[in-house]
């Protein structure tokens, strides 16, 4: 039987990733690779990057739906779609009991709540600073001297935590700073930021009210620091995907592929 495949491709504002989804709704491959300066360049590179992982070339896809901030600069793109639409949509494939969804992206943090079908009943966003964001710790970790994938990892290597009074990007800055100069260990004061980070998040939760299981996409979700507090504060695990990255990418196929079944 022949095959036809769908994609989505998210343009966020650190990465651009890309999923090729086959009718039955099994991913046939994916990409992640930095956006850069030039979002349409980044999208189209991811979608290649995809395709090349699934064997397949561009005339295999039937339709294309692109999400993220830099949706609109994906010309070959069939229909643009929001991030929390396409987000919702891929936690629920991937965790069909999924009542909310917490990604924290690049700059931008969101929490979505989520009924049947992967619905958005309600969501909660913080877009207008890079608090409690990727940025934010890219920032910190640069600020601290630590690479980045580690800096999870190394704040749970301590029970000592130092109080991160600021949750704003350039004030916190300036605290580690001084924390630093102080001789405080690096582990305390990544255990502070790391908290100061998932209280910001939390709130977002408690505003929409708890509902479910919760699923974690976007970057962060690979911090183990960031899980482990958020966890800490429901008392029970986040359901994560191998590639939390990928979600708004595969809701934007899911997408597709809904869109070409509804023409027919």
């Amino acid at each position: 039987m022949f095959m036809t495949y769908f994609a989505g491709i998210d343009v966020g504002s650190l990465t651009a990733d890309a999923v090729i989804l086959d009718q039955n709704g099994g991913i046939a491959g994916y990409s992640i690779v930095e956006t850069g300066a030039n979002s349409t360049r980044a999208a189209e590179g991811a979608l290649e990057k995809a395709l090349a992982q699934a064997g397949l070339e561009r005339k295999s896809l039937r339709r294309i739906v692109s999400t993220g901030y830099g949706r609109v600069s994906v010309p070959f793109a069939d229909k643009a779609l929001t991030e929390i639409t396409c987000h919702a949509l891929g936690a629920h494939a991937l965790f069909p009991d999924t009542g909310m969804v917490i990604d924290i992206g690049g700059q931008d943090s969101k929490v979505i709540k989520i009924g049947d079908g992967g619905k958005v009943i309600d969501f909660s966003m913080n877009d207008k600073c890079a608090a409690g964001t990727g940025r934010f710790l890219e920032v910190m970790a640069a600020k601290l001297e630590v690479p980045l994938d580690e800096m999870g990892e190394l704040s749970l290597k301590t029970a000592g935590e130092v109080r991160i009074s600021s949750v704003c990007t350039v004030f916190a800055e300036s605290e580690v700073v001084s924390l630093v100069a102080r001789n405080h260990p690096k582990e305390e004061i990544l255990r502070g930021l790391h908290r100061a980070i998932v209280n910001r998040v939390w709130s977002m939760v408690m505003t929409l009210g708890i509902r479910l299981e919760v699923t974690m996409s976007g970057g962060v979700a690979k911090n183990k620091g960031v899980v482990a507090f958020i966890e800490e504060k429901m008392g029970r695990p986040l359901r994560i995907y191998k590639e939390p990255q990928i979600i708004g990418a595969l809701g934007a196929a899911l997408h597709a592929r809904d869109l070409d079944s509804s023409r027919h």
